[in-house]
């Protein structure tokens, strides 16, 4: 499959529509889009929320989780992003989650992040979205990002977020590469005979 193709989705777990969680999810996706990849969407749960809270069959969805259900469905590579509350992800991060099909993400390649006040809150990435993706057959790509809520910063007019230093964009280049290794897969058998 080449870069052209690839479709990449940003999940962003954050109950605000401006928030650091989906400025770094979108990071990830201009970190994509910078590779060639030009198939490129973000699901935000603060947008999805109000379905959320009323659904909990996952054979009756709302058109709207239909359709972000879809879109996770058609994703070769999902980027997954959620503040840390209370030393985990956001509950409606995890019910969306929990809507979801156990076969619907097997083999695509996700890539983990999240952000929080402390560097204490890392440790969701490690102890809880990793297994919690790596239960539904997904691929998740070693390199994650756990961002300091005081390492982005509102810009002046109050209508987005920026960096404070250029640390975590390298942290996310690396991870981005990584994925793109990963969903490439290992090169052909005989490719690999010839070599040796």
């Amino acid at each position: 499959m080449s870069i052209e193709t690839l479709k990449v989705v940003g999940l962003s777990g954050a109950l605000s529509t401006l928030s650091r969680t989906t400025t770094l999810v979108q990071s990830y996706l201009d970190s994509f889009a910078s590779h060639g990849v030009s198939q490129l969407s973000l699901l935000s749960i603060a947008e999805l929320a109000p379905y959320l809270a009323q659904t909990t069959d996952p054979t009756a969805l709302p058109p709207a989780l239909q359709q972000a259900v879809a879109q996770l469905s058609a994703a070769d590579i999902i980027v997954v992003a959620s503040p840390v509350y209370k030393g985990s992800y956001t509950g409606l991060f995890k019910h969306f989650i929990d809507l979801l099909d156990p076969q619907l993400l097997k083999g695509k390649t996700v890539l983990l992040a999240a952000t929080g006040g402390t560097e204490l809150h890392a440790l969701v990435l490690e102890h809880q979205l990793r297994p919690l993706f790596s239960f539904f057959g997904a691929l998740t790509v070693p390199a994650t990002v756990f961002l300091k809520d005081s390492s982005l910063v509102k810009v002046a007019d109050g209508s987005s977020y920026q960096y404070q230093l250029a640390a975590p964009l390298e942290r996310i280049a690396l991870s981005v590469s990584q994925a793109l290794h990963l969903h490439a897969g290992p090169p052909p058998l005989q490719h690999a005979v010839n070599a040796a």
